[in-house]
């Protein structure tokens, strides 16, 4: 055990006073703290979420806080006596937390979103939106891991509204994030349905009706969760490692194929270059001018949705101090190579005006990455890219279930809703909040029906633009926390991950969210192609597109009229409770100029990946 001139340990969650201050170490005060629970000492089977006894509800979990070793490291250590981390169970390994920051939200959102974004403003507004996105949640993703480090509360960024704007916007927040993706289940699900739909009558030789597909698909989402959290993290462990692979090799080809290396019989059999870029209706790579940048705005912020989940997941971990800081700048190569340089070959490689990219067929025939493989003529690549859709539909499906369970659970703890969703038995599983996200499952059996998609459509309205508020809302929590940070009398010093964009880049992103959100405004008022629409339309259109606007007021008053508090000036923000790193300015600054010492090899590693 270290002395007190060796350990340097954090306050727990429960809110401790300072009693021993000195160089180098804060004491908590544990004196009052409550009994824990140690899930570790249940059965395997309890643990996995296979017997009578794991539905039982769990009692909190040990307190962690951050500690400096002899060594010099941070770990993490238990404190006997101190506060609870809270109900969720610490059992998400530190490899899943960096593999969903990869690649957790590469979906729909990139395979097939892309298609009618290139449709509507050609490749170069592509490259226009998605860069302008990529830097911004670049900023944004390093605000989440700033904050997460030292506070990883249930609900991520939810609980960081209710603490640092207020509890009514943390309320307008979470139940937004949570429809978003409760309402992306049953989407995924009626994707994955008519992702098949691109062999069924071809390969198998049968045509089988939509509705088998999302009852076998949502029986394995079913499957999966009641395993609980670990289960989710290998799965999306697995699937990332796939997709990327997959992703890396569409890269490849699509070098090969633009510089004329595909088979004769193909469209790549000589070299394309930058011929889509010129092709007749395009003014300098963009149709439908103004327009159409601003319409790709919101398929690019589709494309990163999810991105943020690891603000989430990171409360399920236990060593955020160290796991975090690689996770996000996983994010940081994710958004980068993975998705900007795709959409650099699917502007070069695959023409505006293809036909396909607006068809009423099934989703994977409208991806540019389909039609990228099948116009290259090499037999089987399209059928790969289809596989590989339907595998990350199901991730997001699973992702859906995951943040929808996590926030509804939260805000249960927080009495914003019924308290019976708080509860968390001992498999780690908020039971009956994933229980009330998989209700919404059957919903896309609507899509079925003639009329029925109409339904399912207006519920992904409310939660269309929930990705950008949630983004806002972060950036705006990043510039309160500073604010309280600076006049509370600390030290940027004493922060152990600092957002390497800064507070300017909170600032910056903020501003980008706000011009999106503004153009996003435009095109819903003056959609593209209007002169064709009549007046009903055009009202469908403009609700469909903004209705979450809206439906945020709504919630915000609706608390407000409840809570009736306002936001607290920055000097009255509680930054100690739930607080879980306390490391002295003086420690960490010894961290880093260690960091700055260390080979040159060791810093290039440590400053790209860790």
């Amino acid at each position: 055990m270290l002395n007190d001139e060796e350990k340097i340990v954090g306050l727990s969650s429960a809110s401790p006073k300072i009693e021993d201050k000195k160089e180098g170490s804060y004491t908590p005060d544990v004196s009052n703290a409550p009994e824990v629970y140690d899930p570790s000492q249940e059965s395997f089977l309890t643990r996995l979420g296979l017997t009578f006894e794991s539905f039982k509800t769990a009692p909190a979990t040990p307190a962690r806080v951050a500690v400096a070793t002899d060594s010099g490291e941070i770990a993490q250590e238990e404190i006997e006596g101190a506060a609870s981390d809270g109900v969720l169970h610490k059992n998400i390994p530190g490899r899943s937390l960096q593999m969903i920051a990869v690649g957790g939200s590469i979906g729909t959102g990139l395979f097939i979103s892309t298609g009618g974004a290139l449709s509507d403003g050609g490749p170069v507004s592509m490259i226009i939106g998605w860069l302008i996105l990529a830097v911004t949640l670049f900023c944004v993703i390093n605000a989440i891991g700033e904050l997460a480090i030292l506070y990883p509360a249930e609900g991520g960024f939810y609980a960081m509204a209710n603490r640092f704007i207020d509890e009514n916007v943390g309320y307008a927040m979470g139940m937004l994030y949570a429809l978003q993706w409760v309402v992306v289940l049953p989407t995924e699900l009626t994707a994955i349905a008519q992702t098949i739909q691109y062999w069924d009558g071809e390969i198998f030789d049968i045509k089988t009706s939509n509705a088998v597909w999302i009852s076998v698909f949502f029986v394995i989402v079913i499957l999966i969760n009641v395993f609980g959290n670990k289960a989710y993290a290998e799965e999306e462990f697995w699937s990332a490692i796939v997709k990327v692979a997959i992703i890396i090799l569409f890269i490849v080809a699509g070098v090969v194929f633009n510089c004329g290396g595909g088979p004769s019989s193909g469209d790549y059999g000589q070299y394309v270059g930058g011929e889509y870029y010129r092709a007749d209706g395009l003014h300098n790579g963009i149709v439908n001018g103004f327009k159409g940048v601003c319409s790709v705005f919101v398929a690019a912020a589709f494309s990163f949705a999810g991105s943020e989940l690891v603000g989430i997941a990171v409360s399920e971990v236990k060593d955020p101090v160290k796991v975090m800081p690689s996770a996000i700048k996983a994010v940081v190569w994710r958004i980068f190579i993975v998705f900007f340089v795709s959409i650099i070959i699917i502007g070069v490689n695959v023409p505006y005006d293809d036909a396909r990219l607006m068809s009423d067929d099934n989703p994977s025939a409208t991806s540019p990455f389909v039609i990228m493989m099948n116009k290259s003529n090499v037999l089987g690549l399209d059928h790969l890219m289809n596989v590989i859709i339907l595998l990350s539909c199901l991730s997001i499906a699973l992702a859906s279930v995951y943040g929808g369970s996590r926030t509804i659970q939260a805000m249960a703890m927080q009495k914003f809703l019924p308290r019976w969703c708080a509860k968390v038995d001992k498999a780690g599983r908020p039971i009956n909040a994933v229980f009330v996200s998989l209700l919404f499952g059957p919903l896309a059996y609507l899509a079925l029906a003639s009329n029925g998609s109409t339904v399912l459509d207006w519920l992904i309205a409310v939660s269309a633009l929930s990705t950008l508020f949630t983004w806002l809302s972060i950036c705006a929590c990043h510039i309160r926390f500073r604010s309280a940070w600076y006049k509370q009398g600390h030290t940027k010093d004493e922060i152990p991950y600092r957002s390497s964009a800064g507070i300017i880049g909170s600032w910056f992103a903020g501003f980008v969210i706000i011009l999106i959100l503004i153009a996003q405004f435009y095109i819903a008022v003056f959609p593209i192609g209007e002169g064709g629409m009549d007046g009903q339309e055009r009202a469908s259109s403009f609700f469909q597109a903004y209705m979450a606007l809206p439906a945020g007021i709504l919630f915000y008053a609706q608390s407000f009229l409840i809570k009736k508090t306002f936001p607290k000036s920055s000097k009255d923000i509680d930054l100690d409770t739930g607080r879980k790193v306390f490391l002295t300015a003086d420690y960490l600054n010894a961290q880093r100029q260690a960091r700055k010492n260390a080979p040159i090899p060791k810093r290039i590693w440590q400053t790209l990946f860790n």
